[in-house]
């Protein structure tokens, strides 16, 4: 059964389509970019709850989790976070991680449904995630669980985020992805959409009462709607959205943050030091402006065009607060950046402008004033 937040019952809540990714969570509640103003001003409170949370634990946790995830974890201190990936063999990206841990504990948390392909000799057949855990634990000291009925999600956006948590005691490092307990549950500090967002993972019996005394505290309510506008003006890909069953870690800005280009011993890691040490990859991710003098935009999958030429795919789709509508695109590597192209397919085409500011360093983009006209 698909899931369904109880907050999806609030007043004011209302429902992404069907077929949303981040369907069973409020997508705004009303005024969707009034709540992005509050999340970038203010403080405002996400329904994540639809996240899969897994935990890991045993005196192996760290040294197993090393072998089977792209991120070097053996030194990940106690009170300490970071992101993580689960490649295939060829490096192309099965699921996308986000860690904590506390406590002789670490929790994973990621997309919904997130799978991973099998290990067998040939491959290509796809397994839950858990199941995959499972598939390589061989004889590793950790135990392994799906906590995701144990434990739910809510973020809070915004430069009054600390002043919230001081309220109820929650005191966070200095680090990027910082973790500290809390009554009961765990804080987590994120590097994005924001420089202040937190993550709070709680107990799922409990996410009605904390949802309603961080309300009740100041923190506004906000929709993913919110969360993704902020999340593609971040630059920050959303798996299956902004990738397909090509996308290698460096397309999308994962290296750093998700995978580690030194450390060796986990599957896929040749492409990835291959490709950062003697190779460029194929497709890049960049931040289009779209022509806002429509009410038609295109959607995940469309393609970009140069032309009659097919340069890229459009990935996630955001009306922003000040950008107006955005996207980002994967984009073939020889595409001119300051070209003027098109996204989008049959009756919802738009004129796209790359922002500048999102093109890496190694290409030149002088087509500042194209996305300030399609931004205008």
């Amino acid at each position: 059964m698909a899931y369904e937040s109880p907050l999806l019952r609030r007043p004011g809540a209302v429902a992404p389509p069907d077929d949303h990714p981040d369907a069973g969570v409020p997508w705004h509640w009303g005024d969707p970019f009034a709540e992005q103003r509050t999340a970038t001003r203010g403080v405002a409170v996400v329904d994540r709850s639809h996240r899969q949370i897994i935990t890991v634990t045993g005196e192996e946790r760290l040294s197993w989790l090393h072998l089977v995830i792209s991120q070097h974890v053996t030194g990940l201190r106690d009170g300490e976070g970071t992101e993580a990936l689960v490649l295939d063999s060829q490096g192309r990206i099965d699921a996308h991680l986000v860690l904590a841990h506390i406590g002789e504990k670490v929790f994973l948390d990621t997309d919904p449904g997130a799978t991973a392909t099998t290990a067998l000799p040939k491959g290509g057949e796809k397994q839950t995630l858990l199941e995959y855990f499972e598939a390589m634990k061989f004889w590793s000291k950790v135990e392994i669980l799906d906590a995701t009925d144990d434990w739910a999600m809510l973020t809070l956006l915004g430069p009054e985020v600390p002043s919230l948590l001081a309220r109820f005691g929650i005191e966070l490092g200095t680090g990027p992805y910082a973790v500290a307990r809390f009554e009961g549950g765990v804080a987590r500090r994120m590097p994005w959409p924001g420089p202040s967002s937190v993550d709070l993972l709680i107990p799922r019996q409990q996410l009605g009462e904390w949802w309603t005394r961080l309300t009740d505290a100041g923190a506004r309510p906000a929709g993913s709607w919110a969360f993704d506008a902020l999340r593609v003006e971040s630059l920050r890909p959303k798996l299956g959205v902004d990738t397909d069953e090509r996308t290698i870690p460096h397309e999308v800005n994962w290296i750093g943050s998700a995978a580690h280009v030194a450390k060796g011993c986990y599957r896929g890691q040749e492409t990835v030091a291959k490709v950062h040490n003697v190779g460029k990859p194929p497709r890049t991710m960049v931040l289009l402006h779209l022509d806002g003098s429509q009410e038609i935009y295109p959607e995940t999958g469309d393609p970009v065009r140069l032309g009659e030429r097919t340069v890229g795919r459009v990935g996630s789709v955001a009306q922003h607060h000040e950008l107006g509508p955005i996207a980002l695109a994967l984009l073939k590597r020889s595409t001119p950046m300051d070209a003027e192209l098109t996204a989008g397919d049959t009756d919802r085409t738009a004129a796209a402008s790359v922002d500048p500011d999102s093109v890496p360093r190694e290409h030149t983009a002088p087509g500042r004033e194209a996305a300030q006209r399609l931004r205008g």
